[in-house]
């Protein structure tokens, strides 16, 4: 189960054996079936989680009852409630398994002993926040700018292997769009074989 993270800190930095060890060691591991929630609003944040295998989904309900998908999260990827694990508050968040999941959680207290003892980790988790801006301020604009087809397209080139794991509503939901709507975009691009 940790070989998968192992690799990902890999592709990213080079840390010493003993570094990646005491890493590993600091985390635990967590199963999620399909359906449930890994985390709901109102409780105190502690973990961040590394998907082992499975797919997750992060959103939030407004006032009105809507829900709004900020996140998918398939195998190498992290998911949490960021802003409420940094600041050790109370999530505004739900997370919820789509496919029965294995996970690994770090905890906050982990996290800051591991910046101490193997400091290298501190450009592991830079370099994850940096892409997680970036990509963040990418959906922005592309909500702004771009129609329903070139956001779909840009969703496939971002997630390549997870729109047949997901729901036409949710990536919908995600894109911003109407599940209808959706629908008549994939529909068109099958009959131009573009998806």
């Amino acid at each position: 189960m940790y070989a998968s993270l192992a690799q990902h800190v890999r592709d990213i930095i080079n840390p010493s054996e003993h570094d990646m060890a005491y890493f590993l060691s600091t985390l635990n591991e967590v199963s999620l079936q399909k359906g449930a929630f890994l985390l709901q609003p109102g409780v105190v944040v502690n973990q961040e989680y590394f998907v082992v295998s499975g797919c997750l989904k992060a959103y939030y309900m407004d006032a009105r009852g809507n829900k709004h998908i900020l996140q998918f999260a398939i195998e190498n990827w992290w998911i949490g409630d960021f802003e409420a694990f940094y600041n050790q508050s109370a999530s505004k968040l739900y997370i919820e398994a789509i496919e029965d999941a294995k996970l690994l959680s770090l905890s906050y207290k982990a996290l800051q002993s591991v910046y101490s003892e193997a400091p290298i980790f501190e450009r592991y988790f830079r370099v994850l926040v940096t892409k997680a801006f970036i990509s963040q301020q990418k959906r922005i604009l592309s909500t702004q700018e771009k129609n329903t087809q070139e956001r779909y397209l840009e969703f496939c080139d971002a997630y390549p292997t997870i729109q047949n794991r997901i729901a036409n509503y949710d990536i919908a939901n995600y894109l911003g769009v109407t599940a209808e709507n959706l629908s008549r975009v994939r529909n068109t691009l099958k009959k131009l074989k573009i998806s």
